[in-house]
C-alpha cells in the first residue's frame, strides 16, 4: 500500500492571530504564494507515490491547513487533538467529522488536558517521543501511552520558537532521525542520544528554517529550502534530500510536516520499505 497523507488546501490561510512567537500579524502571509508553495508540497510527494486525500479548507479556521496538528493516528485509530488555544480547538470539530466520514475510530483525550497530535508525538521505532510544556502536557502523553498500549518518552521543550517536537525532532527510520539539540534540556537530549542510536543534529540556521519539519516517503526526506547542510547530511546517511520552498508556512511556525498527517498511522511514517 502507498503511503497516505491528509492535506488541507490553503484557501482560508493567513496570519490571524499570534500563538507562537513566528506568528506576526502586520507581516502576514500572501495566500497565492502560500498556494503555490503547498501545491509544490503535494505534487512532489504524489510524485514520490503518495496518496494525498484533501481536506475541505473552512472560512474562519487559517491553521486548519497544519493537518499534523489534527490529532495523532495510531492503526485505524484517530486520537483527537485537545489544543491548548481556543483559536486552534475550533479545527476539532472539522477534523473528527471527516474522520468519522472516512471509517476511522475516533477517539477522545479527557478534559483539561492538552495534547496537539502528531506535532508533539512522533514513533521512531516502537517508542512514542513526545515534546511537552508549550502545548502538550506530560500526563496528556502519559495517557496517550497507555491508551495505545505503547512506550512513550516525554521530552521537554525548552526553546519557545521550537514549541512542537516535530519543529525540532524527525524520525527517519527505526533508531535514526535528525534533530535540533539546543531545542531541548541536558536531560532531553541524553534521552535521545540513550534511545536513537543514529541522531543526525541540524544546524541552528537551518533549524531556524524547519529543516526538521520534514516529510519522510521511505528513503526520501522533503524539507524546506535553503538547508544545505542537512541536504549533505541526510545523503550521507543513504537518504535522498528534496526541498520545497515553504517560507509563507514558516511565517505561522510551520514547514512540510505541519502540513501533513500520515493517515496510515504516524508509526510507519518512515519504515513502510
Amino acid at each position: 500500500m502507498p503511503p497516505r497523507i491528509l492535506m488541507c488546501p490553503p484557501d482560508h490561510y493567513g496570519i490571524e492571530y499570534e500563538i507562537n512567537p513566528w506568528m506576526n500579524r502586520s507581516l502576514g502571509a500572501v495566500r497565492a504564494v502560500a498556494f503555490t508553495q503547498w501545491t509544490k508540497l503535494r505534487d512532489t510527494l504524489v510524485s514520490l507515490g503518495v496518496t494525498v486525500d484533501a481536506l475541505a479548507p473552512q472560512p474562519g479556521l487559517p491553521d486548519l491547513v497544519f493537518t499534523a496538528n489534527a490529532g495523532l493516528m495510531f492503526h485505524h485509530t484517530f486520537l483527537s487533538s485537545r489544543f491548548k488555544h481556543e483559536v486552534r480547538a475550533k479545527e476539532s470539530p472539522v477534523f473528527d467529522e471527516w474522520f468519522a466520514a472516512h471509517g476511522f475510530t475516533v477517539d477522545h483525550l479527557p478534559e483539561r488536558m492538552y495534547h496537539e497530535g502528531a506535532g508533539d508525538a512522533l514513533f521512531c521505532g516502537d517508542t512514542l517521543f513526545a515534546g511537552y510544556r508549550t502545548r502538550s502536557d506530560a500526563n496528556a502523553h502519559n495517557w496517550v501511552a497507555e491508551r495505545l498500549g505503547v512506550r512513550c518518552l516525554p521530552l521537554e521543550l525548552v526553546n519557545p520558537r521550537f514549541y512542537h517536537l516535530d519543529t525540532c525532532f524527525c524520525p527517519l527510520a527505526p533508531g535514526e532521525a535528525i534533530y535540533f539539540p539546543d531545542a531541548f534540556d541536558g536531560y532531553g537530549r541524553r534521552v535521545l542520544e540513550t534511545h536513537v542510536p543514529k541522531l543526525i543534529p541540524v544546524v541552528e540556521d537551518e533549524a531556524h528554517r524547519f529543516g526538521c519539519n520534514a516529510v519522510v516517503v521511505e528513503k526520501t526526506v522533503v524539507h524546506n529550502s535553503r538547508c544545505p547542510q542537512l541536504g549533505v547530511s541526510l545523503r550521507a546517511a543513504g537518504y535522498k534530500s528534496i526541498e520545497v520552498e515553504l517560507d509563507e508556512f514558516l511565517k505561522a511556525g510551520g514547514s512540510a510536516k505541519c502540513l501533513t498527517l500520515r493517515l496510515d498511522g504516524e508509526e510507519a511514517a518512515g519504515w513502510k520499505r
